[in-house]
């Protein structure tokens, strides 16, 4: 055990050995023991702080104060319903949606017997694709 784990050790867990890890603990002792000096100094500066600390106790909540927290949560089961329910009618209507509008195009193209306009195919190309208009032959 060396000073420096010694005071890291009551530093972290307090002045009272029960508390101290369980595989030092002899260990912790027995350096308090042989250095009674440096350790009373340092368990003293400990013991003051655990009884500061030791003087607030909390109470723990009352089963009606449990209750009314319970009965005042909002219920996870019916908004997960709702919340299903208007995401699934969302998607149902964009493809109705897209449905009529598929139906009005076509139905326009047969009645009115006109072809959609046709572009050059150098507006249909990329620049990652072959163009009509190839600068290599240069």
């Amino acid at each position: 055990m060396t000073p420096e784990r010694f005071h890291q050790i009551v530093a972290a867990y307090g002045a009272d050995a029960r508390r101290w890890p369980e595989r030092e603990r002899e260990a912790a002792q027995a350096w308090a023991r042989a250095h009674r000096v440096e350790a009373d100094a340092v368990l003293s500066d400990a013991a003051d702080l655990d009884a500061w600390l030791g003087v607030d106790h909390i109470e723990p909540p009352s089963l009606a104060l449990q209750r009314r927290i319970i009965d005042a949560a909002p219920s996870r089961r019916r908004a997960a319903r709702w919340r299903l329910w208007w995401s699934g009618a969302a998607v149902a209507g964009v493809g109705l949606i897209g449905g009529v509008a598929g139906a009005l195009a076509v139905s326009f193209f047969v009645l009115t017997e006109t072809a959609p306009v046709v572009h050059e195919p150098s507006y249909l190309t990329s620049s990652f694709g072959g163009t009509t208009t190839d600068w290599s032959g240069e």
